[in-house]
């Protein structure tokens, strides 16, 4: 009678000391009075006094009342779960990010953790817990690429996607790239889209043996794609701005790189009058006139922009002036046969005596003196480095062994004799460039067994480690003294200057854009 009448002080006198259900009904009732006639904060607190913690704190979560909530999920045992979760919920709704992430804490849910911060964006704390709980890698990496994408930072998606093991999407992201570079005539970026393809295919082929040939296939295609591009780059800038960076005779050499690749195909972007006309101008400006004769004739069959007709059409007339010779410094020699090479191969950048491809350092794109040379059968990619750091520790132990003390009156000497020069003749490498038909149709390539590599020092082998399931290859420089690099996550090599320059420049690798700090 006294709670229908709302007399609950009379109520609680009657009641007394009696039954603690009655009191809990009391203040529930009580409760309820009060939120019907709106006073929530009276009404709350009763159903907290009363342990009716899910009504008291959809009150107080509906009202925003943040920092009451917070002291009710801190109050609450860690075993009534229904509560906290609810208390987590809607401070969450109220974006106290920190507090809801204190209350899951409490609870031990860690995937509610998880979820918590991916859509709090808050991407460390995501990170950091993925380290604990490698399960939810995929519920942080996906939304998070998607999340880099819609806010265009393609790239940082495309890894995240790559470590959800998501391959195909990682893919996508990157062919989008590669589309949206060349369309943009962003041919450098196009170039860099592509070794990232290149490499992301590599991955997919290491781990996936039922796709591996294809994917090899890929990134092979994808690797000539990305230098291709690369080289495109410098063409473009010469032919389109007024301005270069670039010497006279890196430019021809990019050209005369870049004309013998488009001999098979030509990809979406790369013009064939851009190349013909930087090659034709540097070649007249160097000396190369009948190779400048040969861009300026292959010119007049193509359609030509109108900002080049004048000069190309000048360009023709003037170099019929010139001796239809091409100036010997120009033309590149072949480190294998020591063959003198037309700046022309129409069957590709190789030579034409030997067939062996021609090594190009990736900046000023001269020929290196390196040959490749391929392991004979039986021996693999360890027992061939063990082989040549093997051989290279006794040579320096061989010269070291040259310093002899002895003893003349009272004094001790060390006296250095000169070791024996090595007779080039018997150098077993040396042997082995000979390996070639003499203007045979197909290449024969360097093919080197133990006793080879035994004979062989570490300074003059380059190394390309590729990953697994690629095989590693292997160049042995012919002049020790020209200065090499290899860039050692694009496999590129580099003349040592033109390396350190580029990388001064940018603080980075021109081609693959490694880091110097990585």
């Amino acid at each position: 009678m006294y709670t229908d009448l709302r007399m609950f002080e009379f109520a609680k006198e009657f009641v007394g000391s009696g039954d603690m259900s009655d009191k809990k009904m009391l203040i529930t009732k009580q409760a309820d009075w009060a939120k019907n006639i709106n006073e929530p904060k009276a009404a709350a607190e009763m159903y907290i006094s009363a342990g009716e913690y899910l009504k008291a704190i959809e009150i107080i979560g509906d009202h925003g009342w943040a920092d009451m909530l917070i002291d009710v999920a801190r109050k609450l045992d860690k075993a009534d779960r229904e509560a906290l979760a609810l208390c987590a919920e809607f401070l969450k709704r109220l974006e106290q990010y920190a507090y809801a992430a204190e209350t899951y804490t409490k609870m031990g849910d860690s995937k509610a953790l998880v979820q918590l911060h991916v859509e709090s964006r808050h991407w460390d704390e995501a990170f950091a817990l993925t380290e604990k709980h490698p399960e939810f890698k995929n519920d942080v990496f996906i939304p998070y690429a998607q999340w880099l994408a819609e806010n265009d930072r393609f790239e940082e998606a495309q890894q995240a996607f790559h470590k959800a093991g998501l391959q195909d999407e990682a893919v996508k992201v990157l062919e989008q790239l590669t589309h949206n570079a060349v369309c943009e005539n962003r041919f450098n970026d196009a170039g860099y889209y592509f070794w990232k393809l290149s490499m992301q295919c590599l991955d997919i082929a290491r781990e996936n043996e039922e796709k591996r040939e294809e994917m090899l296939k890929k990134f092979h295609a994808f690797q000539r794609n990305a230098e291709m591009y690369y080289v495109y780059h410098s063409v473009q800038r010469y032919t389109d701005e007024p301005f270069t960076s670039h010497l006279p005779e890196a430019l021809f050499n990019m050209s005369r790189y870049l004309l013998h690749t488009l001999m098979s195909d030509t990809p979406p972007g790369i013009s064939k009058v851009s190349t013909l006309y930087a090659l034709a101008k540097q070649s007249k400006h160097l000396g190369a006139y009948k190779f400048a004769r040969y861009a300026y004739d292959k010119l007049q069959a193509l359609q030509i922009p109108s900002k080049f007709q004048e000069s190309i059409d000048l360009g023709s007339v003037t170099i019929r002036s010139k001796p239809f010779v091409d100036s010997e410094e120009m033309l590149p020699m072949c480190y294998r046969c020591s063959t003198t090479n037309q700046l022309l191969n129409n069957q590709g950048n190789h030579c034409i005596n030997c067939r062996q491809p021609f090594v190009h350092s990736f900046v000023s794109f001269e020929v290196l003196p390196l040959v490749e040379f391929l392991l004979e059968d039986g021996i693999d990619d360890e027992e061939a480095v063990q082989l040549i750091d093997a051989a290279s520790f006794r040579k320096r132990k061989k010269n070291e062994s040259s310093w002899q003390e002895g003893q003349m009156g009272n004094a001790q000497t060390l006296r250095l004799d000169d070791p024996p020069a090595d007779d080039e003749d018997e150098d077993p490498f040396t042997q082995k460039l000979l390996s070639f038909e003499q203007g045979g149709s197909e290449f024969i390539p360097v093919v080197v067994n133990r006793s080879v590599l035994q004979s062989m020092s570490r300074s003059e082998v380059i190394v390309l480690k590729w990953p697994k399931p690629l095989r590693y290859q292997y160049f042995r420089t012919i002049m020790p003294d020209v200065s090499i690099v290899k860039c050692p996550s694009c496999n590129k090599m580099f003349h040592t200057d033109d390396y350190e320059i580029a990388v001064l420049q940018k603080g980075q690798c021109p081609f693959c854009r490694r880091s110097t700090d990585e």
